[in-house]
């Protein structure tokens, strides 16, 4: 098993080459970087209009969340709204029509699995802005990014925090490749208009978490605030009082399901904050196991790749994912040496 840390100095200076994202275009993409965020804006501002429709206060309060909560949500929703019109303005500047909206579903049945799924869908978002910042010519359209950036990590602590997880569990946010956000968005689309620009992303062979997992990791937590999490696409009820639902250690062996069998010699490869981990799976059919590297530390990327990749991952090496899970944070330590 190998995991590359990234000190700061070198890390400044690689950071294109070293973490889990493209590296910057020679050529200048710009206006298919907006569409893709463009694509994402979307599918979240539907995502919450559809669940303020669907769910009143009254249900939020019934699931045990309070009327600020929900004053909140409605914030998230108008901050998504903005987030298309703004992207779309930027096209619309630069000569190029805005793709519309598609038709979505998403796998919520309650309030408590809206939120959950929420967490992820903002963690993805957080990691989209990261992961896409290298391929980003104008430096007026990365500080613009850079402003979404901020407000989708606001997001992701507010709704982290909902479903009992420690809202800032890594010390660095996680960037990921816009073809491996591709592939998570694209579960949720059933259609798109006929007139949208394509976008030049091919979606990965699926992945699936098998374990039980949940999202409980306060330490305060109760056993009835417990929402059962059973990875990408796979969303429960709530399931409270069931109290065999853990938050996964790392450490810990976890299995996933490929869409088709791994070949032998594959591995597990978990990118989480800065750090890029592979590690020699246990292949049995369309499953493969391994250890969830120890430095991990909320949501984490799991991708099946060909190879041991150290510090980064490309598109030649993944051969499916990626899927998500959560890995509970270790007890923070604090050096109160160091001034």
């Amino acid at each position: 098993m190998k995991s590359t840390f990234f000190s700061a100095v070198p890390l400044l200076a690689s950071i294109a080459s070293a973490a889990p994202v493209e590296v910057r275009q020679a050529t200048n993409i710009d206006t298919t970087v907006l569409q893709f965020a463009l694509t994402l804006e979307h599918l979240e501002n539907v995502f919450y209009k559809n669940a303020l429709t669907n769910f009143s206060q009254h249900d939020f309060e019934r699931a045990g969340y309070s009327k600020d909560y929900y004053n909140n949500l409605k914030y998230i929703a108008h901050d998504e709204e903005q987030h298309v019109l703004l992207l779309s303005g930027a096209l619309q500047n630069a000569g190029v029509t805005p793709n519309a909206a598609c038709a979505y579903s998403f796998p919520y049945t309650d309030v408590k699995s809206f939120i959950t799924l929420s967490s992820v869908l903002e963690g993805v978002g957080t990691s989209a802005y990261l992961g896409g910042a290298p391929l980003i010519t104008s430096k007026a359209y990365l500080t613009v990014a850079g402003s979404i950036l901020v407000t989708e990590a606001l997001h992701t602590s507010m709704q982290r925090l909902a479903v009992g997880e420690v809202p800032m569990a890594n010390p660095y946010g996680t960037p990921l490749d816009p073809t491996s956000v591709y592939t998570l968005a694209a579960s949720f689309i059933l259609n798109c208009p006929a007139g949208n620009t394509a976008l030049p992303f091919t979606p990965y062979p699926a992945l699936t978490y098998t374990g039980n997992a949940c999202t409980l990791e306060e330490p305060s937590g109760k056993i009835s605030d417990l929402i059962k999490r059973n990875g990408w696409g796979k969303w429960g009820n709530g399931h409270q009082g069931r109290n065999q639902c853990r938050a996964i250690a790392g450490g810990s062996t976890a299995s996933f399901t490929a869409a088709s069998a791994p070949p032998a010699g594959s591995y597990l490869t978990f990118v989480n904050g800065l750090s890029v981990t592979s590690v020699k799976g246990t292949i049995n059919g369309n499953t493969i196991s391994a250890p969830i590297p120890t430095v991990d530390e909320g949501q984490t990327y799991v991708f099946v790749s060909s190879k041991d990749v150290e510090g980064a991952l490309d598109s030649t090496s993944v051969l499916f994912g990626p899927s998500i899970i959560e890995v509970a944070p270790q007890p923070p330590t604090i050096n109160y040496s160091v001034q």
